[in-house]
């Protein structure tokens, strides 16, 4: 298998690594064939993004991916960064394997659900109405029993839990109550770290 230079560039040296513990969105995506998982976090400014963050578990392409999606999308307007297509990221990197082609769906898929998650926690705030519920707001999580890493189904026990589709053991957030990999040390959504 055969990288372009920008792919190996954004692999070895990938831009905008990390999280933003007051992110005005959130994005995560996870494709359970493969194990690439992906998570963006954005702050917007006057509809623009002013900063991004991600964090990926996966292979050189998915990393050079996100690295290249987060540079795409830096200071684009909400609707540029909409825009941004897998068949785009890999332009820019120079191409990518045919077999590697679908982690530029997920770093694009990422940066579009940390964009809706920003739209759907804005909107009522800016119609006058009441803010959308925070995750940790919610005292039940059968509302929202989503794996924050491929959005497949959950279940098990209150403490410990496992996704239907990637087979990853959940536990809650004690921060922000969200669903994290029992094996992470760090929520995926708030960045905080979790407990052992």
């Amino acid at each position: 298998m055969i990288y372009s230079d920008k792919v190996m560039d954004h692999f070895a040296n990938p831009r905008n690594v990390g999280t933003l513990p007051d992110a005005d969105g959130v994005g995560k995506v996870g494709n359970p064939v493969c194990g690439d998982m992906m998570s963006f976090y954005i702050k917007v400014k006057d509809d623009k993004l002013a900063d991004i963050k991600f964090q990926t578990f996966g292979c050189g392409a998915a990393i050079a991916v996100s690295s290249m999606v987060s540079e795409m999308a830096m200071g684009k307007t909400l609707a540029e960064a909409m825009a941004i297509t897998n068949e785009n990221v890999a332009e820019e990197l120079g191409g990518l394997p045919k077999n590697k082609m679908h982690c530029s769906n997920l770093g694009a898929d990422a940066l579009h659900k940390a964009i809706e998650d920003y739209g759907r926690k804005s909107a009522p705030v800016a119609a006058g109405g009441p803010a959308a519920p925070t995750a940790a707001e919610h005292d039940d999580h059968d509302e929202e029993c989503a794996c924050p890493y491929c959005d497949g189904p959950v279940e098990g026990l209150e403490d410990v839990c496992a996704c239907n589709h990637c087979e990853i053991e959940l536990v809650e957030c004690p921060s922000c109550g969200d669903y994290t990999n029992k094996a992470g040390e760090t929520c995926v959504s708030c960045g905080a770290k979790t407990p052992a």
